[in-house]
């Protein structure tokens, strides 16, 4: 499929039609330019891993902060003792 647009003074293209319809485009999708030389792939992002945020469950509960700071201190308790053996 060939087809042609016009760049704006501001730089700004409309994409024809037939190319929003083929590569699926809707307003407010999102579009990575590949450039290689004197070309320019236009490529749909169909989604950021920000969309899948949440969609995972963790197998274990995380640690809070008392937790880790508690594990630390005993760690570096054991360290020193062991050092002054």
């Amino acid at each position: 499929m060939t087809t042609k647009s016009v760049l704006s003074a501001k730089g700004q293209v409309t994409i024809p039609a037939p190319v929003r319809k083929a590569l699926g485009l809707k307003p407010g999708d999102r579009i990575a330019y590949k450039i290689d030389k004197d070309r320019a792939e236009l490529i749909p992002i169909k989604g950021t891993i920000l969309d899948a945020a949440g969609s995972i469950k963790p197998k274990t509960k995380g640690e809070t902060l008392t937790e880790i700071r508690a594990a630390v201190k005993k760690r570096v308790a054991k360290a020193v003792v062991e050092k002054e053996k």
